[in-house]
């Protein structure tokens, strides 16, 4: 929605924005109570990276290259092993 709002002079699609970050960060924080912070933004970030190259490839009509699909497989893997591997404490 972002690009959707043309620099935020699209006031219905602005306001999706806004009220989408506020949830985001909102939820955000309540994951960060109980799960240790750096588990929880490499999972943020590279969810948020993997979903936008899906939305962009679907609505915007940009089609991914070979080191874009390698790029976005290997966040993916390393979202992957932090959750399997990681001893890290959320204390």
């Amino acid at each position: 929605m972002l690009r959707a709002s043309d620099g935020f002079t699209r006031l219905r699609s602005a306001a999706i924005v806004v009220v989408g970050y506020g949830v985001s960060f909102y939820l955000l924080s309540l994951t960060l109570r109980t799960l240790p912070v750096g588990i929880v933004y490499a999972v943020w970030s590279g969810t948020g990276i993997v979903l936008i190259t899906l939305v962009a490839t679907m609505l915007f009509e940009q089609r991914p290259d070979l080191p874009t699909m390698l790029g976005v497989g290997l966040i993916v893997a390393g979202v992957v092993v932090l959750n399997i591997f990681s001893k890290m404490s959320a204390h």
